[in-house]
């Protein structure tokens, strides 16, 4: 175990303190923070040397984030459970048979959430909710089975205090996937997050239209490219946490982030940036998700231990790890002013193909790092366009185009981002406020949604323009919550103060609405 120096000590006893007296956190929160603080003090890792400087600096020039998790994690950061196997043989565990009906469907789940770890404390993935749920939703009549439903979102939205959590729809149309549509709309909860996953062809129209009305109204479901993901993770994917693409079963061990733009700063010019900092930075990086990975896997007895995998909820070799930048239009903008070069990322033809030289770049380099208990994944990482952190000053999330720099036309903004989703299978997607004209004509959405796929696109959100729950990133919040905590009120959910963050610093409310 390393050596924690009195400065890193006494850092943490204020941080320690300052939650303890916080007049805005609820007691769960202040549980989930001082957790954090101490997973974070745990250096018992054998970490890359250099890699201090670029995780350990302030924002403006922090070149590698670790996403909070700590050097010593006890469990992987995102878990993603087989609740069909467990709907359909209980748990020894918990103490539970199958179920018969809704009632013991929806009680079981509940119990189950419980007890499914991951970074936030909170699980990030509820499952394919109407698939799991159509073999009961008959067992009760419809009205019966739309109150069940409201009384089993309304408890997961109180209970499962973060947004990160999220359950997924279709791509096929079913009985239970109308019914939790019409739910979440009357609901207007920002827990849990949904995806819908769309093919044309196989989703119907009526069935898109009903998630489109329900996201004008709770800004849920977004939609993914089911045939895209399928082809890359198979059908058994999942769309976890914000918008990850992750293995059934499985889940990602890790998640750190490359922040593009700090390191353009490092950088003399583009050649140096290509030859000598980018390639730097990415080694350092991966050496410390290998370790750890090697720590989770070898060192934390999690998949020894947990009832998940001992009994068949998760297998360790569909896990994988998530290779994550952001700022990859800061990164663009400020190499081609260091070259004294015109253009902006979004806007410039040059500037768009340097983001996808970069790109090149990073999955180049993913292919040629092997790490040996990424199985499901070839014994690669998977790249993930990271969405923004709450702190986050002058950082754009992924590789979308800042906010308040949006093209005027919708069409040019899609053209752009459709040379970007490709590089992501664990995730990225873009996010549109929605005119409140457009409630009349939803088909407009749609039209959108399949012209955007068949130019792959991964992932679109949408959201009323006057609406109370909004997508800050990849999770949703009420505005009304913000309001709440801006005025040193405690709120229910954690990713509250998130979203006032990024509310501040990323200017998220100020999209271009289409």
């Amino acid at each position: 175990m390393r050596e924690i120096s009195m400065e890193r000590v006494n850092q943490t006893r204020e941080a320690i303190l300052n939650i303890i007296e916080s007049p805005s956190l609820t007691h769960e929160q202040k549980l989930t923070n001082l957790a954090g603080q101490a997973d974070s003090l745990m250096e018992v890792l054998e970490l890359p040397e250099g890699l201090d400087e670029l995780l350990n600096a302030p924002i403006d020039r922090k070149c590698i984030c670790d996403l909070s998790e700590g050097h010593a994690p006890m469990r992987p950061r995102y878990i993603v459970p087989d609740y069909a196997k467990f709907l359909k043989e209980g748990s020894s565990f918990l103490q539970l048979d199958p179920p018969t009906d809704l009632y013991e469907a929806l009680n079981s789940l509940l119990i189950f959430y419980k007890h499914v770890p991951s970074v936030t404390n909170y699980p990030v993935y509820v499952g394919q909710l109407d698939e799991l749920l159509e073999p009961f939703i008959d067992t009760v009549d419809e009205a019966q089975a739309k109150k069940l439903l409201k009384m089993f979102f309304t408890h997961v939205d109180r209970t499962v205090l973060d947004s990160f959590s999220h359950g997924n729809l279709g791509p096929k149309a079913t009985k239970a996937g109308r019914l939790i549509l019409e739910v979440e709309t009357e609901l207007e909860n920002a827990i849990p997050n949904l995806t819908m996953k769309y093919e044309e062809g196989v989703t119907d129209d009526e069935f898109a239209l009903k998630a489109i009305e329900c996201a004008l109204h709770s800004a849920k479901p977004s939609f993914a490219n089911h045939k895209m993901f399928a082809s890359e993770l198979t059908e058994n994917y999942v769309i976890a946490s914000c918008y990850n693409g992750l293995k059934l079963g499985g889940g990602s061990y890790t998640l750190c982030r490359l922040i593009l733009g700090n390191i353009a700063k490092r950088a003399k010019n583009i050649q140096d940036f290509k030859e000598n900092q980018l390639p730097y930075v990415m080694d350092i990086m991966a050496r410390y998700m290998d370790a750890r990975i090697r720590f989770e896997v070898e060192e934390s007895g999690f998949f020894e231990n947990n009832f998940l995998a001992k009994e068949g909820f998760i297998h360790r070799d569909r896990f994988s790890a998530m290779y994550g930048l952001v700022g990859l239009a800061d990164c663009v903008n400020i190499l081609l002013e260091k070259e004294g070069k015109p253009g902006r990322f979004g806007h410039d033809e040059h500037a768009n193909d340097l983001g996808v030289e970069i790109m090149d770049l990073i999955q180049a380099f993913n292919e040629n790092h092997v790490n040996p208990y990424c199985e499901a994944t070839g014994g690669h990482f998977l790249l993930h366009a990271q969405v923004g952190l709450a702190e986050d000053e002058h950082v754009t999330p992924g590789t979308r185009i800042p906010i308040g720099e949006e093209p005027e036309e919708l069409i040019d903004q899609l053209r752009v981002l459709s040379r970007f989703h490709k590089y992501f299978p664990s995730g990225t997607g873009d996010i549109f406020p929605i005119d409140l004209t457009v409630h009349k004509n939803p088909e407009y959405i749609l039209d959108i949604i399949k012209g955007s796929f068949k130019e792959n696109l991964r992932y679109l959100s949408f959201y009323s323009s006057d609406s109370d729950v909004i997508r800050v990133t990849g999770y949703l919040v009420k505005r009304s919550e913000m309001e709440k905590l801006d005025k040193g009120m405690a709120v229910l959910q954690n990713t509250t103060g998130l979203g006032l963050g990024a509310s501040k610093n990323g200017h998220i409310l100020e999209r271009k609405v289409r």
